[in-house]
């Protein structure tokens, strides 16, 4: 507020008044431009989503020579002949991510939290080390174990079997989960463990019945998370992976493209489409758990 704008015959009250009606006015404009901010940055980040869907709707001549997102035809066929356009259906290949997802994220979530709950509430030889050791998987490439693990599970005869993409999870292999949980374990006040140690709970008892139903936002965090990365993951699928019956979503739209680099664009972008929503719609459903559990293990 402009002081020399101020008339002397004004009370205080008055100049308080205006000076608050001032400042909201300039908190409502920065609202206003921050608003605009996010939403064009927002358009940015959401653009080539929206040039794929149209680029989904466009015959395949219309695709790169056309720069306008608005199709001047539609061809809605593109989902149908993207679906059927591979020797099997792309149903197989939606029924085989879910398998390996759903199993994934339920090796995650029941591994990862054990692990995270012996670290964080039990005592026992060689704690502090067998953590340390356990952060220091977080900084190794998966490159660098690609190779031992693969001729490890080829001796065992998991090769072309989806058991080299599920087993791991079962085990505890993700150390970033155990370290998301640990840090919300941590802050769960210990009275409750010893108030059941009292009434005779087994550590297992404390877990189940007590720690567990009070971590659903570091787990439903987790299990996000690891649905996203285990539905989108590729380079593992096509190490492990030979026979196309038993491919996943990326790697079948992987084979769209031939060995000679022709592809039918408008049918692939499609079914990318179509192979998307799953992690849209998951993520949108358990967003205020993913920013709860996050906020609540301290991992900002």
């Amino acid at each position: 507020m402009n002081v020399a704008a101020i008339n002397p015959s004004q009370t205080n009250a008055e100049i308080a008044r205006a000076y608050r009606e001032a400042k909201a006015k300039r908190a409502k404009r920065a609202a206003v431009l921050k608003h605009i901010f996010l939403i064009a940055t927002s358009l940015v980040m959401v653009y080539p989503l929206i040039w794929m869907f149209a680029s989904s709707l466009k015959p395949d001549n219309q695709i790169f020579g056309n720069l306008g997102l608005w199709p001047t035809e539609f061809q809605w066929q593109n989902y149908w002949n993207g679906w059927h356009a591979l020797p099997i259906s792309f149903t197989t290949f939606f029924w085989n991510s879910t398998v390996v997802t759903v199993l994934s994220v339920i090796g995650n979530v029941i591994s990862c939290s054990f692990a995270a709950y012996a670290f964080a509430r039990l005592e026992f030889t060689g704690k502090n080390i067998w953590f340390a050791l356990m952060m220091m998987t977080l900084m190794i490439p998966y490159h660098v174990v690609l190779i031992p693990q693969y001729i490890l599970f080829l001796n065992l005869g998991w090769v072309n079997t989806y058991l080299p993409l599920i087993v791991p999870k079962f085990l505890a292999g993700e150390a970033f989960f155990v370290f998301l949980m640990i840090q919300f374990f941590r802050q769960l006040p210990r009275e409750l463990d010893e108030a059941a140690m009292i009434d005779g709970c087994s550590p297992f008892k404390i877990y189940w019945a007590i720690i567990m139903p009070l971590s659903l936002p570091a787990m439903a965090t987790a299990a996000i998370f690891s649905f996203i990365w285990t539905w989108e993951d590729f380079l593992g699928p096509l190490v492990y992976l030979n026979d196309m019956k038993d491919y996943t979503v990326p790697l079948a739209l992987r084979s769209f493209i031939s060995s000679d680099g022709v592809s039918q664009y408008g049918p692939m972008f499609a079914v990318s489409i179509l192979s998307i929503l799953p992690i849209i719609l998951f993520f949108v459903i358990f967003q205020r758990l993913i920013i709860r559990g996050i906020a609540m293990s301290g991992l900002k």
